[in-house]
C-alpha cells in the first residue's frame, strides 16, 4: 500500500504558510520582544534572511529528492545513513516540543473564553489533532486550509484596526538589548519561520512535487514575513515591547488596549493559527518517522499504513500521545529554546546536504551561508537548551551505534 497523492499546490502553500503562521506570530512574538525590544522587527528580518538561505536549499533539494520525510531523506541520500539518522531524530525531538509549545499557546488563548488549566488543556487539544491526522491526508487538508483562510483574514484585521492607534513612542528605545539582544531575538524567532520546511515531508502525497514544493517553499517564507512585519510592528506600537513580554496571548492583549471586542477577535484567530500549526505538526512527525521506519532506522511498526485512510497510523497515535505528555508538563520559553537547538542542528545538516547536489539550482553559496547561519544562531540559545539537546543528541547516536548497527551486524 502507497501513500496517496492528495495535495496540490493551495494545498501544499496552506501547510506552509500554516507551520509558519501560528504559535510564532500568537506566542513567540511576545518572548522575542522581550529579548529585542522593538529591534523585534530587525529580529524578524534577521530571521527570515537566515531562513530563505535554508529555504532555498530545501527547495533544490526537494526538486531532485521528491521523497517522504524532508531533509532527514535528503541527508540520508547525499550525506550518510547516520547524517540522516541524526537529522530525523533531532526533528522528531524538535517537532515533539513544537507541538507542546504550539498547543500552550492555543491553551492560553482559548483561557480567554473558558478559564481552565492551560496544560490540561493543552493536552486535550493535542489529542484532537491526533483524531484528524488519523482520519487522513483529504480530511486533514480541508481542515487547515480552512483554518488557514480564518486567520489570514483575522491578522489582516489586526493590522488594519490597530495600525492607526500605533504610538510612536512605543519605538523608543529601539533597541534597549543592544544587537546581542536582537541576535537572541533572531534565534527565538527562527522557531516562527522554520515551518517552511514542513511541506517537504510530504513530497510522496503531493502532485507533481518537483515542481509544486519549491514554489510553496519559497511563497510560504514571503508571504509569511510580510504578515510578521506588519503584525509585529501594529503590536509594539499598541502596547510596546514590555507588555509583548510578559504575555502568554500577545496580540490578544496589544487588540484588548483598544477594544475588547478586537481581542476575542484575535483569540479567535490564534486558536485558528495553533490548530493549523498543530495539525501540520503531528502531520509532519508521522511521515518523518514513517520514512525513518522504512529505512530500518526506526522500528517497522511506525511505517505500518492504515488500510482505510492510507495515514501511517502507529506513528500518528504514538508521536499525538507524545505531544500530550510534553504539553501537561513542560513550560513554553524552555520548551521554545530546546526545539530551535534541534532545529537548527536539523537545518544544517540539510544545508551541508544541499552542498553535495552534483548539479545544484542555486549557488553553492546559498547552503554554505544557510549551513554559517544556523551554526552561528545555535550560540545565542539559551544554556538549558544546549543542556537538553546535547543529552538528546548523545541518546540519538548511543540508540544508532547500539541498537541498529548491531541489529544490522546480526542479520
Amino acid at each position: 500500500m502507497e501513500l496517496k497523492k492528495t495535495f496540490g499546490l493551495f494545498d501544499a502553500l496552506n501547510i506552509g504558510i500554516g507551520a509558519i503562521i501560528g504559535a510564532g506570530i500568537f506566542v513567540v512574538t511576545g518572548i522575542a520582544a522581550g529579548l529585542a525590544g522593538p529591534a523585534l522587527l530587525l529580529s524578524l528580518l534577521i530571521g527570515a534572511g537566515i531562513s530563505a538561505f535554508s529555504a532555498l536549499s530545501f527547495a533544490e533539494l526537494a526538486s531532485f529528492i521528491p521523497k517522504e520525510g524532508g531533509g532527514y531523506e535528503f541527508a540520508h541520500e547525499l550525506v550518510s545513513p547516520f547524517a540522516g539518522f541524526i537529522a530525523g531524530w533531532l526533528w522528531l525531538l524538535s517537532n515533539v516540543v513544537v507541538g507542546a509549545v504550539v498547543s500552550l499557546g492555543f491553551a492560553s488563548y482559548l483561557a480567554i473564553f473558558i478559564p481552565l488549566p492551560v496544560n490540561i488543556v493543552a493536552g486535550l487539544a493535542c489529542l484532537a489533532i491526533t483524531l484528524i491526522n488519523y482520519l487522513g491526508a483529504r480530511e486533514l487538508g480541508s481542515v487547515n486550509n480552512a483554518l488557514v483562510v480564518l486567520k489570514l483574514f483575522i491578522l489582516a484585521f489586526f493590522v488594519a484596526f490597530g495600525i492607526g492607534a500605533v504610538k510612536s513612542g512605543n519605538f523608543s528605545p529601539f533597541m534597549p538589548n543592544g544587537e546581542v539582544g536582537v541576535m537572541k531575538g533572531a534565534a527565538i524567532i527562527f522557531f516562527a519561520y522554520s515551518g517552511f520546511a514542513r511541506i517537504t515531508l510530504i513530497s510522496e502525497e503531493v502532485k507533481n512535487p518537483k515542481k509544486i514544493i519549491p514554489l510553496a517553499i519559497i511563497l510560504a517564507l514571503g508571504i509569511s514575513t510580510v504578515i510578521y512585519m506588519l503584525v509585529s510592528f501594529t503590536a509594539i506600537g499598541l502596547v510596546g515591547h514590555e507588555g509583548l513580554a510578559v504575555s502568554g496571548s500577545p496580540l490578544a492583549d496589544a487588540a484588548r488596549s483598544e477594544s475588547n471586542n478586537a481581542a476575542f477577535l484575535i483569540s479567535i484567530g490564534a486558536l485558528a493559527a495553533t490548530l493549523s500549526v498543530l495539525l501540520t505538526t503531528l502531520l509532519g512527525l508521522s511521515r518523518v518517522s514513517f520514512a525513518m521506519a522504512r529505512n530500518r532506522d526506526i522500528p517497522e511498526f511506525f511505517m505500518k499504513l492504515h488500510p482505510k485512510y492510507s495515514v501511517p497510523y502507529n506513528a500518528i497515535l504514538a508521536f499525538g500521545l507524545m505531544m500530550t505528555i510534553f504539553a501537561v508538563f513542560t513550560d513554553l520559553t524552555r520548551a521554545v529554546a530546546i526545539s530551535n537547538f534541534a532545529s537548527l542542528l536539523y537545518y544544517a545538516i540539510a544545508n551541508y546536504a544541499a552542498l553535495r547536489l552534483k548539479k545544484p539550482v542555486f549557488p553553492r553559496v546559498v547552503p554554505v551561508l544557510g549551513l554559517i547561519t544556523c551554526v552561528m544562531l545555535l550560540f545565542f540559545l539559551a544554556r538549558d537548551a544546549w543542556i537538553i539537546g546535547s543529552i538528546a543528541l548523545l541518546a540519538g547516536i548511543v540508540y544508532y551505534h547500539g541498537v541498529k548497527v548491531r541489529h544490522v551486524f546480526h542479520t
